[in-house]
């Protein structure tokens, strides 16, 4: 059993969390929850990062202390990680005793070994405000190109940098006046001084080859003495014996990891030692965007080493997020909050998704909405879940027991027997090859009910335990891939184990199938996305108080193309019907949409005999919200024509000839 410390990348306390944290915290979330269904003892901490300029102005700004304003948001993203199903086993503050005390104890210990030096510092001075300005509080125009309005590090036009003193008519941002410039005295860690330990550390598996190559433009360029402290008005902890001196940011946010650690080590009892002594055999294993990777790939490791803590594992690095192929923007309406995105979709969808366009380099990733839509319902719905579907049905039939024997045990053998292979692709963080080999399975898995056609079978009753034994098989089959779906889509794995009546929880569980043991009623595990919904991610969203004017509003008692847009209408094939004991209305139906099994509940008996609907097309709702029945649970609807009155009769809804299931109705 490994021990191993897990982070991802403290989120910001200044506003909400959006996709592109998400994208981060799932990938961690994954790589987390394999280790523990392998059997690790493995923590993922993190904690809110609640230091610096930006947070003091803006809870000057509300009228609020920093530590109100901290306090509030911190509490949005708990909220918003766990949404998404993030499980963090600690989530703390840097705004804490555990991470003030470590941050003094860090620093001294740098300062006493000879690792600190001050000297002076000309920066922009806001003499309106009162304070001195960090770079990006600076703005004026570009020196290379002249574009006005550009921050003081670098230009979003041209992508030159430079320091706050090179641009064109400079102003605060704060209030708006000509900074002056004043020098002040500094603090800096000498990072040159760990240029060896940093070239073997980074010489071993530590890092991506692409972070290495950037890493090595950076010693090429000369490793600089890193300014750590900040002047007065700042939010942060004061620097010990420094009056008017605080801690950058990013010298106790990094801190953060480890107080998260301690305030979870003095929570449940466990060693701090164990994880961050020099010689400790525990991982630890940091996840990161590519934004940040200079500060945890040199400085980082640096002031661990020369604070006397081990150095990290490995740095894990990823790419930036797109939206639709673009950056994401409010203007073009791609920045995506956390928060919106679970007001209109479950987590889970984009979990997947994500995890099927994650690698182990360094490539930005692409969330395409009509690709979200595609590939969600094609594999989650039409692939893996439609094996239970299709075979829970054929159980209960039979009793609600699996058979005591798998007609084809040696390909049992085979699907578990990947297992190790599928657990190595996620340890090396390329989830998109473990999805692809994942949904490979799940298609052999569907052709092989399709292959041995229960459903044609289930006709004949002396053949009832033959079609037992198929369903057997196929809902074992499904069981191992729902298995090594577990750290991508843990809420629909506990649901399935729920169903299956025994935890989905340990990888190697799989190793033996379920055999002559109940299973229970079979409940949508998941339902197809709705595009509509989708497209409403990235719909600018009407102003406040804002209403509809008379050409945005249908009449009374009409409906406008927006409302019918909405239907998912689908051709579907009855492969079986039949009589619902206890009512004189109902029929089911077991309808195949295309690859996909649906069972719909339809008052149609008094109209219709079970035998005269078998293998007849009908027009279905398709994305009808499934409704929860005394009877079972009706994933849709049918389309009837009917009278005034029932003297009139009832009539199905049919296709022409040439339909075929799935297709959809325009």
């Amino acid at each position: 059993m490994r021990k191993i410390l897990v982070t991802s990348a403290l989120p910001y306390a200044n506003g909400p969390l959006h996709l592109g944290h998400i994208i981060e915290a799932v990938q961690t979330d994954i790589w987390v929850r394999l280790q523990k269904m392998l059997g690790h003892d493995c923590l993922y901490v993190c904690a809110e990062d609640a230091h610096g300029t930006p947070i003091m102005i803006r809870a000057q700004s509300e009228g609020v202390t920093p530590e109100a304003l901290i306090e509030r948001v911190a509490a949005e993203h708990a909220r918003d990680y766990a949404g998404f199903l993030i499980e963090h086993d600690q989530f703390h503050s840097t705004h804490s005793d555990e991470n003030r005390e470590l941050a003094t104890s860090m620093y001294a210990r740098l300062r006493d070994a000879g690792y600190i030096t001050r000297r002076p510092v000309r920066q922009a001075y806001d003499e309106q405000a009162g304070m001195f300005l960090p770079d990006r509080y600076v703005k004026g125009g570009c020196p290379s190109c002249g574009t006005p309005g550009q921050y003081g590090d670098s230009c979003e036009h041209c992508g030159a940098t430079y320091s706050p003193a090179d641009l064109v008519n400079p102003v605060s941002t704060i209030s708006g006046s000509v900074p002056v410039w004043r020098e002040s005295d500094h603090i800096f860690f000498r990072l040159g001084a760990f240029e060896e330990m940093l070239r073997g550390w980074l010489a071993t598996d530590a890092l991506q080859p692409g972070v290495r190559a950037k890493l090595d433009e950076w010693f090429d360029a000369g490793l600089k003495d890193w300014d750590i402290s900040r002047d007065a008005p700042y939010f942060g902890f004061g620097i010990p014996d420094e009056p008017g001196k605080y801690f950058y940011v990013w010298f106790d946010a990094p801190i953060g990891y480890l107080a998260s650690l301690r305030a979870l080590c003095e929570r449940t009892g466990r060693s701090f030692d164990e994880y961050m002594r020099p010689d400790s055999r525990a991982g630890l294993y940091h996840f990161i965007g590519k934004d940040i990777s200079y500060f945890h790939t040199l400085f980082w490791p640096a002031v661990l080493q020369g604070s006397g803590f081990r150095k990290p594992t490995a740095v894990y690095v990823h790419g930036f997020l797109t939206v639709n192929g673009q950056k994401m923007s409010k203007s073009r309406g791609t920045f995506i909050t956390a928060r919106r995105y679970l007001e209109h979709l479950p987590p889970e969808p984009l979990r997947y998704y994500f995890a099927a366009k994650l690698g182990p380099d360094l490539d930005d990733i692409d969330l395409n909405l009509d690709d979200l839509v595609a590939r969600v319902n094609s594999d989650i719905v039409g692939k893996l879940v439609n094996i239970a579907s299709r075979c829970a049905g054929f159980v209960a039939r039979g009793g609600g027991r699996l058979a005591g024997t798998l007609p084809q045990p040696a390909l049992y053998a085979e699907f578990a027997g990947a297992r190790a292979g599928i657990a190595a692709l996620y340890e090396a963080r390329d989830y998109a090859a473990a999805i692809r080999e994942i949904m490979l399975f799940a298609d052999r898995a569907n052709q092989y009910v399709d292959q041995h056609k229960p459903w044609t079978l289930a006709k004949d009753p002396a053949r009832a335990a033959e079609v037992l034994g198929i369903a057997t098989q196929g809902i074992n089959l499904f069981r191992v891939l729902m298995t090594w779906l577990a750290p991508v889509l843990p809420r629909i794995a506990a649901e399935a184990g729920r169903f299956l009546g025994v935890p989905i929880d340990r990888w190697d569980a799989v190793a033996s199938p379920l055999l002559a043991v109940p299973i229970n009623a079979f409940q949508p595990l998941a339902t197809r996305l709705d595009r509509k919904a989708v497209e409403a991610l990235v719909a600018p969203e009407a102003p406040a108080g804002a209403a509809a004017g008379p050409a945005d509003r249908p009449a009374a008692g009409t409906i406008d193309i927006r409302d019918f847009a909405k239907l998912d209408l689908r051709v579907a094939k009855i492969m079986r019907a039949a009589l619902v004991e206890g009512s004189d209305k109902l029929l089911r139906l077991e309808l195949d949409l295309g690859g996909e099994t649906r069972t719909v509940f339809s008052g149609i008996r008094a109209a219709y005999a079970p035998e005269q609907l078998q293998g007849r097309l009908v027009l279905m709702v398709a994305n009808l919200a499934p409704r929860k029945m005394r009877f079972g649970v009706s994933e849709g609807m049918v389309l009837c024509a009917s009278g005034a009155d029932d003297s009139q009769g009832l009539f199905l809804l049919s296709p022409d000839s040439g339909a075929v299931p799935g297709m959809k109705v325009t």
